[in-house]
């Protein structure tokens, strides 16, 4: 699939078929440009016990410009560094051919090493294992991970689902949605800054929270994945939220 299958050549673009599904969120106006996705990346750790899943979540700054005073899950936009960043173990074949299916081998490469990178940034809890290269150069942006004496572990992501934030808002985003055990994850919480009130909800509480709508759409799907409520025997597949021809479009890729 062409990474800018959200934009239709003809369709204009401050002109919309159905409103937005979250009008707490920022409409782009009729003076203000069309602008392109940007890739990014979001971790939904969890643990669970039994049948009850708890997600690790927070409270987006009120200053954000972007989905303020939101609960989200840690995540942030690639770096371009993320690609090149040398890792304990690389991601599970399976994952990898779903990554790939919408993104070159380096994109989606680079697509989880920000998922990991932007979790820890934002909670203090790193996803890695041993340093298969230890005191090897690694770029600016990873050097506080690596100073713990850890690479990150890819092959502890799974991937849940993508989302395309919609043309008619300012601020556009490609979102991948990775999904990890907590058990894997070492530190202490610590937020930067960037979430506030960081903690473990259980996924219904969570879903009484001041949510973006894609937020408690993605709560589901994970509550599936690990209730083991999807579809026995069938290939799971990747839903992809995204608003074509003025409609919002849940496909699978």
């Amino acid at each position: 699939m062409r990474a800018d299958f959200d934009l239709h050549p003809g369709e204009p673009p401050a002109v919309m078929k159905e409103p937005p599904a979250d009008t707490t969120v920022a409409v782009r106006t009729a003076d203000q440009p069309l602008v392109r996705p940007r890739d990014a990346a979001t971790l939904v750790l969890y643990r669970k016990d039994g049948r009850r899943i708890d997600v690790l979540m927070g409270e987006r700054h009120a200053k954000h410009r972007f989905m303020p005073n939101r609960y989200v899950f840690p995540g942030g936009r690639v770096d371009r560094t993320d690609a090149r960043v040398r890792a304990a173990s690389e991601l599970a074949s399976p994952v990898r051919a779903k990554l790939e299916q919408a993104a070159v081998p380096s994109r989606a490469r680079a697509l989880a090493l920000a998922a990991i990178r932007e979790t820890f940034e934002e909670t203090g809890l790193l996803l890695g294992a041993p340093d298969p290269k230890p005191g090897a150069a690694v770029p600016a942006a990873w050097q506080e991970f690596f100073a713990h004496g850890v690479a990150p572990a890819l092959d502890r992501l799974d991937y849940v689902a993508r989302a395309v934030t919609p043309p008619y808002r300012p601020v556009r985003f490609n979102a991948r949605f990775f999904v990890a055990d907590a058990s894997h994850a070492d530190g202490t919480i610590q937020g930067s800054g960037e979430l506030l009130d960081l903690r473990w909800f259980p996924i219904a509480d969570a879903l009484e929270l001041p949510l973006p709508r894609i937020t408690g759409v993605m709560l589901g799907h994970v509550e599936a994945l690990l209730s083991g409520d999807q579809d026995a025997g069938k290939p799971r597949t990747i839903p992809l939220y995204h608003y074509v021809h003025g409609k919002h479009r849940n496909d699978r890729e």
